[in-house]
C-alpha cells in the first residue's frame, strides 16, 4: 500500500460529535468546548486487509481510533521472529505509546478491512493538558492497552496445543455475533501460541471434524462456533 503523507492525510471530514461509535472512542467523554478548541483536523481511513497502519520505530504523527475491523499488533523478538501481542478492535485505540515515546512500539497491521479516524498528536497533547476528561480517558485507555497485551499472551501461551487454539478462537469472536470468529492466518497463529503452523492447522481442521466449527470461507479465516462447550478444554 502506498503510505500516506501526513500532509494530504489530514483533510478534516470526521465529525466526532456525530460519531456512531463515540461511546466507545477516543473522545466520549469531551463536551462542547473541547470540541471547540480542536483546530487541526482528523482524517477518516480505510484500510483493506494487510494493509499497514504503522510500523514499529516509526515517528508516529497521529493516532488511530478503530471505528471498524480489526487490527493486529505485532512486534518483534530479538531473535528476528515476530510475535502478534493484541488484537484491536472497534473502539480501541492504537499507537498510544506515541504520547510517551513519539514512536510506535509495534507494527498495526489490518487483519480485516478496517477503518479509522487518525487523530494528530498534537490535538490530544493540547487537548490533555486543556481536559481533566480527556486525560483521564488516555490514561484509562493506556491502562486497558497494557492490560489487554499481558493477558492476551499470558491466555495463549499457556496448556496444550489444543487448548491454545481454543483459547485463540474465543478470543477472535466477532463482539457483536459471539457464534463468529475470524482467524488469522495459520503462519500467524503457529507464531502468537509458539506452535509450528501444521500443529496450529490439525486442532482447526480437528475441531472442524467435531463439528465444534463450520468454515465460511475457503481461506480458513472465518468459522462458525457450532459448539461453544467444545471449545472449553
Amino acid at each position: 500500500m502506498k503510505p500516506i503523507q501526513a500532509a494530504s492525510a489530514w483533510r478534516g471530514i470526521s465529525d466526532c460529535r456525530a460519531c456512531a461509535i463515540r461511546d466507545l472512542a477516543l473522545f466520549a467523554d469531551l463536551n462542547e468546548a473541547d470540541f471547540a478548541s480542536m483546530h487541526a483536523p482528523i482524517d477518516d481511513l480505510d484500510f483493506e486487509a494487510g494493509a499497514r497502519l504503522a510500523q514499529e520505530g516509526e515517528r508516529a504523527t497521529g493516532l488511530f481510533s478503530l471505528r471498524s475491523g480489526m487490527v493486529k499488533l505485532v512486534r518483534s523478538t530479538s531473535d528476528g521472529r515476530e510475535r502478534i501481542v493484541r488484537v484491536m478492535r472497534q473502539g480501541d485505540v492504537i499507537g498510544l505509546e506515541a504520547l510517551v515515546h513519539g514512536k510506535f512500539e509495534t507494527d498495526a497491521v489490518a487483519l480485516t478491512a478496517s477503518s479509522v479516524c487518525r487523530i494528530p498528536l498534537d490535538i490530544l497533547q493540547t487537548l490533555g493538558a486543556q481536559s481533566p476528561r480527556l486525560h483521564q480517558s488516555l490514561m484509562k485507555k493506556w491502562s486497558h492497552n497494557q492490560r489487554e497485551a499481558e493477558d492476551w499472551l499470558a491466555d495463549l501461551n499457556f496448556g496444550s496445543a489444543r487448548q491454545r487454539v481454543c483459547n485463540c478462537i474465543l478470543k477472535m469472536r466477532s463482539p457483536t455475533d459471539r457464534d463468529l470468529v475470524t482467524l488469522f492466518s495459520r503462519e500467524d497463529m503457529g507464531s502468537m501460541l509458539d506452535l509450528k503452523m501444521e500443529t496450529v492447522s490439525r486442532e482447526v481442521s480437528a475441531l472442524v471434524r467435531e463439528q465444534v466449527l463450520q468454515p465460511l470461507d475457503k481461506q480458513g479465516r472465518a468459522y462458525r462456533i457450532l459448539q461453544p462447550a467444545g471449545l472449553v478444554t
